[in-house]
């Protein structure tokens, strides 16, 4: 395989395509087609709850809970395998393991039911852990690939990428679902049901497909020559610890991953759960009517979303990134407050419009802000497992906050709006963030 220098167009676009290969997960199964099937699959039946662990749990409390459990997971063994990446050089191994294991298990979706509900989350949940796992030693590449001053562009480009692939798909799974009988799954609402399982397994095969590019160019990382030893297994846990030691001499680092940990936790929770919100929450009049304007608000984040990591990369290159990030927060509360009270479709599709406009910014500007604020050092996937650390454990608190509150309740609105905490707060941690490295 080539040895492309750093800062090279060839090698950033090749870092940049992955997310255009793994995306199809986060629209597909994450937001679009999977959580219309879920809910969809309990409502034929008939069912409203089922038992797991000796007690009976409703459906949208039960994907929260098994959401936030990859999560938890994913937060444990990141460390632990960033740091054997690390010490014995090969992190690109992991990253593609991390992507056949959340490929292959959306494929395995296809057999999701609600008789073999147990197995059918392990699918879910090793699709998830697939999905986020390739991110740690993904993300971690953006600063050995790009310079300083390429990173919001790239960050921006990647997420670019993935949204208009995985809207590519999606586009492709739309036609199946709703015109079945053309692509030989016969008519009715089981054809359609069919049609989607076979989505499933078609975000599988993009996925393995596509990330052969990025691998075929991402550099293999710093061969060590040496193998990993019992006492290795637990460098991670070292490594973090050495990053948690080093933030106290580097304050801006360290408010900022406060404030991340706080905003991060409530975008990836609306991100996580907005699907089944409007599944639930919105008067659509027929279930065609729902699928439709579900998929259709989807490809409308998607959309806007390209133009938003554009836009807020340019806005952050003119005010800043911590003052634009401080805007979109802000636009997030409004969003919140808005979700509480709409009931019809096309208050969805206007709210979807927003969303999708500062969803792409504040992911793409989150990564590159941390990038930018990392001290000078080779150990790139320690800091960026750190990073994602604190994402997955904000992640795992905000799901189960909001199925705690969405199971006492009965109402995902209350779930919502409890997010505006979250995000306030992480506008008043931004505004502590010092402008410049300080020590």
């Amino acid at each position: 395989m080539p040895n492309l220098p750093k800062g090279s167009k060839k090698l950033l676009n090749a870092w940049a395509f992955y997310d255009w290969a793994n995306s199809v997960y986060s629209l597909v199964i994450a937001s679009a087609i999977f959580p219309i099937y879920y809910q969809a699959l309990f409502k034929t039946a008939d069912v409203t709850t089922v038992s797991i662990l000796g007690g009976n749990i409703r459906s949208t409390p039960l994907i929260s809970y098994t959401t936030a459990a990859a999560f938890l997971l994913v937060a444990f063994i990141s460390p632990l395998l960033s740091g054997i990446a690390d010490y014995v050089g090969n992190k690109k191994n992991f990253m593609q393991f991390f992507c056949y294991l959340g490929a292959l298990s959306c494929m395995g979706l296809y057999f999701f039911s609600i008789e073999n509900i147990h197995i059918s989350l392990l699918f879910y949940f090793f699709g998830l852990i697939g999905f986020w796992g390739s991110l740690v030693f993904y993300n971690s590449y953006l600063p050995d690939v790009a310079f300083p001053e390429q990173q919001d562009r790239v960050s921006a480009r990647g997420y670019s990428y993935g949204y208009i692939g995985s809207v590519v798909l999606l586009l492709f799974n739309l036609g199946m679902v709703m015109n079945p009988e053309t692509f030989g799954f016969g008519e009715g609402g089981e054809a359609s049901m069919e049609a989607m399982r076979w989505s499933f397994v078609s975000v599988g095969a993009w996925w393995i497909l596509f990330s052969q590019y990025s691998f075929y160019f991402l550099p293999k990382g710093n061969k060590s020559g040496k193998k990993v030893s019992t006492k290795i297994l637990l460098n991670g846990f070292r490594e973090l610890k050495s990053v948690y030691n080093s933030l106290s001499e580097n304050i801006q680092l360290k408010r900022y991953l406060a404030a991340f940990f706080v905003y991060s936790m409530a975008v990836q929770t609306v991100m996580l759960v907005a699907t089944y919100f409007g599944e639930q929450e919105i008067a659509w009049g027929s279930d065609d009517a729902k699928t439709m304007g579900l998929i259709v608000s989807i490809l409308i984040i998607q959309l806007v979303a390209v133009g938003g990591a554009i836009l807020t990369s340019r806005a952050s290159g003119k005010f800043g990134n911590i003052p634009v990030l401080i805007v979109i927060n802000i636009i997030w509360v409004g969003i919140c407050v808005v979700a509480f009270f709409i009931e019809l479709p096309l208050q969805f599709y206007a709210t979807a419009g927003v969303v999708g406009l500062v969803m792409g910014g504040i992911q793409s500007l989150s990564r590159s802000t941390y990038s930018k604020f990392l001290p000078d050092t080779k150990d790139t996937t320690s800091y960026f497992s750190f990073y994602d650390v604190a994402e997955k454990i904000g992640i795992v608190i905000g799901m189960l906050i909001y199925g705690f509150i969405d199971q006492i309740t009965g109402s995902m609105r209350n779930s919502i709006l409890f997010l505006v905490l979250f995000f306030m707060t992480g506008v008043f941690l931004l505004l502590r963030v010092p402008r410049n490295k300080t020590n």
